[in-house]
């Protein structure tokens, strides 16, 4: 799968791709990212990204000519099935693991990163999706795309070590939450008092086990 970025701060990026299970998925060309630089799609000598709103208000606005030239470029077969094009924003949709599951099934994802008040509206005639992360607002959309991309890459074949690992946690069904999970040792003790790990867990019996996992799921 690949994964495009339009940003105008690109090096945000590296350190997080670079490290870790995503770093193995890039190794083993399970997936492919790649940033843009906006400022790469302007026409002027200072690169301008940004203009001031129509009607007045606080803080500038993402233009809509470097963006259109960016997506035009990247996405060039838009309307093809297997392709979405979203614009990071805290006016969005709120993504989720269902989301997710249904973007791992593409074969390509384009992610607008927005900055500053937002973008020109009318970008909304060039992308099929607007998506937030939560009900908050963040200085611009980076770390909402590399949460999208983390998200949707670990579901992807091959990408965990073990294909068992997503089976039963949470939020693979909507609004249920994992077990809770332990590791030795089966006794932890502090000063005098003793943190046990569930006696069904250590218990052998597989049955006992799959009770007590599946009555200890919890609901949001």
């Amino acid at each position: 799968m690949k994964f495009n970025i339009i940003t105008i701060f690109p090096e945000i990026f590296s350190s997080y791709f670079n490290e870790g299970v995503l770093k193995k998925a890039i190794d083993k060309k399970i997936i492919k990212i790649k940033t843009h630089n906006l400022r790469n799609f302007t026409n002027d000598k200072r690169k301008t990204v940004d203009d001031t709103v129509y009607g007045g208000g606080a803080g500038m606005l993402l233009k809509i000519e470097p963006l259109y030239k960016a997506i035009k470029k990247i996405a060039q077969k838009k309307k093809t099935s297997g392709q979405k094009i979203i614009l990071l924003s805290a006016k969005g949709k709120e993504w989720n693991q269902q989301m997710a599951q249904k973007y791992s099934k593409l074969k390509s994802l384009t992610l607008i990163c927005g900055r500053y008040e937002g973008v020109d509206e009318r970008i909304k005639n060039f992308i099929d999706e607007e998506i937030s992360i939560g009900d908050y607002v963040l200085t611009g959309g980076e770390i909402g795309a590399m949460a999208i991309i983390d998200s949707v890459s670990r579901l992807l074949p091959k990408v965990l070590g073990n294909k068992e690992s997503i089976k039963d946690e949470s939020h693979q069904k909507k609004d249920i939450l994992e077990y809770p999970q332990y590791t030795k040792p089966a006794v932890f003790k502090v000063s005098k008092k003793e943190y046990k790990v569930p006696k069904e867990l250590i218990s052998g019996n597989h049955q006992l086990i799959e009770k007590w996992k599946l009555d200890n799921k919890s609901k949001k």
